[in-house]
């Protein structure tokens, strides 16, 4: 299982840095995040200029955003982001990709977005079924349920083949929500309903691998399975846990700290010193 961290607090300045202390410490991923006004304190930086500062500080990370909320913007616009971070990171960048939540102000808080949960799950297929033609570097058309295409072309192609790889949401066990993750390269798996803020255990990772096992085809290629949360700070209970997860099917864990002490830009700094569980 690889370990990625998420800068959530800092000047844009410190959330770099933040990824250079992350690589030089073991990390394997760094991820900013996607709002444009959460009524959380702090600063909300732009993610794509955030990945490409780190893209030219670092040399081996993993890069991404927690996660991308394409119905947001424009999936032409972002396949052309995308690809430029991809080629100056030398092929590292992935991206995460959800719907949005509605009290992002990005949705409720200006005119002409569409907020309905229907809406913006049929705006994710789209922004995602261009994507895919897109990093194919071929002129291409498309007709979604919001966005249609008529040959457009996107060049370069991405360093990464097929496709700069994507690492969609799962609501778990929603047939529709994962079936769309399947399609692509990972999940950020998350609980349905009114558990949907609760971390996964090793229970229920090992529900969600044998569903991908189950609906994924077997040459399909790598798929991930993406968790976020918190490890334990003692070294022999986040070992213990992460090792569990990682037996029950996770090949990824995310540190997530959003909100409390633990998410001040100092003690960031200090949870990427002190590096990753040896597994």
């Amino acid at each position: 299982m690889k370990f990625g961290i998420v800068g959530t607090f800092g000047t844009v300045d410190q959330v770099v840095r933040m990824a250079v202390d992350a690589e030089e410490a073991g990390w394997d991923g760094f991820f900013t995040w996607d709002a444009v006004d959460l009524g959380l304190d702090g600063d909300v930086w732009d993610p794509w200029a955030v990945l490409a500062a780190a893209a030219v500080r670092t040399q081996r990370l993993t890069l991404g955003a927690l996660v991308f909320a394409l119905p947001r913007r424009r999936p032409w616009v972002v396949a052309r982001q995308a690809v430029t971070v991809d080629h100056l990171s030398g092929g590292r960048l992935v991206i995460p990709a959800g719907i949005g939540v509605p009290t992002d102000r990005g949705f409720v808080g200006v005119s002409g977005e569409l907020t309905g949960t229907r809406e913006r799950a049929e705006l994710l297929d789209d922004h995602l079924a261009i994507l895919d033609l897109a990093f194919r570097g071929e002129t291409f058309s498309y007709a979604g349920a919001h966005h249609t295409v008529t040959d457009l072309t996107i060049r370069p192609r991405p360093v990464q083949r097929p496709r700069v790889p994507i690492w969609v949401v799962g609501a778990f066990p929603s047939e529709r929500s994962m079936g769309r993750a399947a399609r692509y390269d990972g999940v950020v798996p998350q609980l349905r309903g009114d558990r949907a803020m609760e971390n996964l255990g090793p229970a229920e990772v090992a529900e969600v691998a044998a569903w991908v096992r189950e609906h994924r085809a077997p040459d399909a290629g790598p798929f991930e399975i993406v968790l976020q949360g918190v490890l334990p700070d003692d070294p022999a209970e986040a070992h213990d846990h992460a090792a569990a997860l990682a037996e029950a099917g996770a090949t990824w864990f995310v540190e997530s700290r959003w909100e409390g002490p633990g998410s001040t830009y100092e003690a960031l700094t200090d949870r990427i010193h002190r590096g990753v569980p040896t597994l």
